[in-house]
C-alpha cells in the first residue's frame, strides 16, 4: 500500500518508543492495548482517507446570473438557489422573470436591456455584495461574412462582450473593496477557437470573450478573484433543439464531436458550478471545453 510507505516501521516497535518516551512500563498490559488500538486507528485513517465531498454549497453566498430568463442561464440560476446561493437573476425579458420567480421565490429579479450601459448602472447599482458572478447573456445573429451588417455586428459585441466588461467591473469593484475574492464564470463558446460557417460576428465575440476572461483573470487574480470560461458545444437547450432538428445539420457537426452527440443543459451548468465554486479555489484563467472532445480534434 503506496499510501502507508512513510509508516513502514512497525507498530510494535512504535509502541515501545511511545513507552520508554512517557515512562509506560512495558508489563503494563493496559498501555499496551491502548498504544496498539490508538496506532491501529491512526494507521486505519492513513489507509483509508475519507474521501471529498464534491457536493457544491453556496450557502451565505450571493450570485448574479446575467441571461438568466431561458436555456443555461435560467437552469444555473435555479442551480445556484438549490445549493443555497442568494440569487439576482438579470435578463431583459419581464416575463421569463416572472415565471422564474414563480419557480424559485427566493430569486431577486432585475429586468434591464445590458445593450444599455446607463440603464444597466442603474439597475444593478443597489443589487448588494455579489460573491459569485455568471456572464451568460449572448445574441447569436447567424451571416454569412459577406452579408454581416453593422447593426447586427453591433448588437453581438455589445452582448456578448461589452455588458460582460460593464457588469463585471461592477461586481469586480465590490470584490475588490470588501477584500473578500469572488469567483466570475464567462460562458463562451467552441466557436471561440473553431470557424464555423455563418458564424464570423458569432466567433469573433466569443474568441474577444475567451481573451477579455484571461486578462481579467490576470488583473483580479491579486485580490482573490478568480476568472474563467466554459466553452460548450451544441447545448440541447429549446433553441438548440430547434436550431439543430435538422437530422442531417446535426449530423455534420455530431460526426466532428468524439462523444457523438451534443451537451444537455446539465453537463453546462455543472461545469459553471464547479468553477464559482471552493472545488476549483486554484483554477483561475483557463477556458473549460464542454464538447465532448470537439476542441480535441
Amino acid at each position: 500500500m503506496a499510501g502507508l510507505s512513510a509508516c513502514s516501521v512497525p507498530v510494535h516497535g512504535l509502541q515501545s518508543d511511545l513507552e520508554d518516551k512517557h515512562g509506560v512500563e512495558a508489563e503494563d498490559t493496559h498501555a499496551h492495548t491502548q498504544t496498539h488500538t490508538a496506532l491501529s486507528a491512526a494507521l486505519l485513517r492513513l489507509a483509508h482517507p475519507r474521501r471529498p465531498n464534491m457536493e457544491a454549497s453556496f450557502a451565505g453566498k450571493r450570485a448574479l446570473v446575467t441571461g438568466a430568463g431561458k436555456g443555461i442561464g435560467r437552469a444555473t440560476a435555479l442551480a445556484l438557489a438549490r445549493c443555497g446561493a442568494k440569487v439576482i437573476a438579470v435578463t431583459r425579458t419581464q416575463a421569463d422573470l416572472n415565471s422564474l420567480v414563480e419557480e424559485c421565490a427566493s430569486i431577486t429579479p432585475v429586468c434591464v436591456d445590458l445593450t444599455d450601459w446607463g440603464a444597466t448602472e442603474q439597475a444593478l447599482q443597489d443589487v448588494g455584495p455579489v460573491d459569485l458572478l455568471v456572464n451568460n447573456a449572448a445574441c447569436a445573429n447567424l451571416q454569412p461574412f459577406l452579408e454581416v451588417t453593422p447593426d447586427k455586428f453591433e448588437q453581438a459585441f455589445s452582448v456578448n462582450v461589452k455588458a460582460v466588461v460593464q457588469v463585471s467591473q461592477l461586481v469586480a469593484r465590490g470584490m475588490k473593496a470588501r477584500g473578500s475574492g469572488g469567483s466570475i464564470v464567462n460562458v463562451s463558446s467552441q466557436a471561440s477557437q473553431r470557424a464555423l460557417r455563418e458564424h464570423a460576428v458569432y466567433c469573433a465575440t466569443k474568441a474577444a470573450l475567451d481573451m477579455l476572461s484571461k486578462v481579467m483573470a490576470l488583473e483580479l487574480g491579486p485580490h482573490q478573484i478568480r476568472v474563467n470560461t466554459v466553452n460548450p458545444t451544441v447545448v440541447m437547450t429549446d433553441m438548440g433543439r430547434l436550431g439543430w432538428s435538422d437530422p442531417e445539420k446535426a449530423k455534420s457537426m455530431k460526426s466532428r464531436i468524439p462523444l457523438g452527440r451534443f451537451a444537455e443543459v446539465e453537463e453546462v451548468v455543472n461545469s459553471i458550478l464547479f468553477l464559482l465554486s471552493e472545488k476549483s479555489s486554484m483554477i483561475n484563467g483557463v477556458t473549460l471545453p464542454v464538447d465532448g472532445g470537439f476542441l480535441a480534434c
